[in-house]
């Protein structure tokens, strides 16, 4: 680290208790800013957002058969409808600004960080945005439809109808989309943690088998009974996790390689 990089840290360092909660404020309020007009943009576009969510319940219905029980969902408050609305927006707002939050989350603890550590969770942040969008949209395409298949099926095998209420379809949706696009932070995690030389290569390939068994108690618990959907969940964490391993060795391990080999040659 240079020394100019050294007095910057220092000087960051120095800022007093006031200093951190003028700067925590105006970090929040810049979050919440965001928040607000991505909230305004999804309460636009709010019909074709419940359209979206609707979407895997429709196909798991028409393939039964059933598909006009969900021509309309019902609710069973007055104020169900109007109530659900704003919460599949205010969700929605959460994962569009989600990456504006998460800069100034950083931005705010930058203050204690080393400057080459500020630059990997600067450079983190979209990475995790894309992995989170990218695990919700994968539950939504790829797994809802057969959980709720399973869940309905579930329900006969008992000689129990569901009623499908509107607020707890939402429910289940959102719930499940948190779930997946948490999981699928597993890579970025892994390299961030190797980068910065929080966790070594070889710790990681040594606990790869307690890794997995985590992985599997994960999925078993926050996806439904069947089999089907917790692997649904767990390989590709499992998979996420492999490359997260690679991706330290490529950028980590294979520089520090170099390098020796370098200082040998000197």
């Amino acid at each position: 680290m240079s020394d100019d990089d050294e007095k910057q840290l220092d000087l960051d360092r120095q800022m007093s208790f006031g200093d951190h909660l003028e700067e925590f404020r105006q970090r929040l309020i810049h979050a919440l800013i965001g928040l607000v007009v991505a909230l305004v943009v999804c309460m636009v576009f709010g019909w074709w957002i419940f359209e979206f969510l609707k979407y895997p319940l429709v196909a798991a219905m028409t393939d039964r058969g059933e598909a006009d029980k969900v021509e309309k969902l019902i609710t069973l408050k007055v104020t169900g409808a109007i109530l659900t609305y704003f919460r599949v927006c205010l969700y929605t707002a959460l994962v569009m600004a989600g990456p504006w939050i998460l800069y100034q989350f950083w931005r705010f603890i930058a203050v204690g960080l080393y400057p080459n550590e500020r630059r990997y969770v600067h450079a983190s942040v979209p990475f995790s945005a894309a992995l989170f969008i990218g695990g919700a949209l994968f539950f939504v395409f790829v797994v809802c439809k057969q959980m709720l298949a399973f869940l309905l099926m579930f329900g006969d095998w008992l000689g129990i109808t569901e009623m499908i209420t509107l607020d707890n379809h939402i429910k289940f949706m959102t719930n499940m989309m948190l779930v997946f696009g948490i999981g699928f932070q597993t890579p970025l995690v892994v390299f961030v943690l190797g980068k910065v030389g929080l966790v070594s290569l070889k710790t990681f390939r040594h606990y790869r088998r307690h890794v997995v068994l985590g992985i599997l108690i994960f999925a078993a618990l926050f996806t439904s009974p069947s089999p089907i959907d917790q692997f649904l969940l767990a390989i590709p964490m499992w998979l996420l996790y492999e490359l997260g391993i690679f991706l330290v060795w490529w950028f980590v391990e294979r520089k520090k390689l170099r390098e020796d080999d370098d200082e040998e040659w000197d």
